[in-house]
């Protein structure tokens, strides 16, 4: 059940990963291709990576649905962060709305980060992950955007590493 998609398109996701299995060999796009094909999901596609595509639904919120079983942790990950870490940590880390089998709604962030402002403030930013007990892997620029308040907020971070309590994710 779900607040964004249909059951319809929940149904069309649980077919995509029940089939993605076959397209593990192919290059990023012809995965990413393949998955837009069996999906046939009415929104834009706006990106994809090795392991996740990304969908636009239109109402200030975007879609991540899984290419690869890593793709399937990345939501995973970006789900069990967002709701395990501190509070002064969550405002930069873009907001998870949902989280399903294979997919996850996250809000949509468009205002790129100018690369003074990425330079002067992600270092420190990063260090405030690893005090938390976060590995921020895969921290760069083309995975921030700027929130309404001009704080720096990660979209991209299912390559984090968390630590809680001896468990590594």
């Amino acid at each position: 059940m779900s607040l964004f998609l249909s059951n319809w398109e929940i149904q069309s996701i649980n077919l995509w990963l029940s089939e993605m299995h076959h397209y593990k060999n192919g290059s990023k796009s012809q995965r990413a291709n393949k998955a837009k094909e069996i999906l046939q999901l009415k929104y834009k596609k706006i990106g994809n990576g090795w392991q996740r595509i990304v969908y636009d639904l239109n109402n200030g919120y975007v879609l991540k649905v899984a290419l690869t079983k890593k793709g399937i942790q990345c939501n995973k990950r970006e789900f069990k962060i967002y709701n395990h870490c501190q509070a002064d940590l969550r405002k930069h880390l873009c907001p998870v709305k949902e989280f399903g089998d294979g997919w996850i709604i996250m809000k949509k962030m468009s205002i790129k980060v100018p690369n003074r402002i990425y330079q002067e403030e992600s270092p420190q930013l990063k260090d405030k992950f690893l005090a938390a007990g976060i590995k921020p892997r895969d921290m760069s620029n083309r995975n921030v955007r700027l929130s309404k308040k001009g704080k720096i907020t990660v979209i991209d971070y299912g390559h984090f590493i968390i630590y809680l309590q001896g468990d590594e994710t």
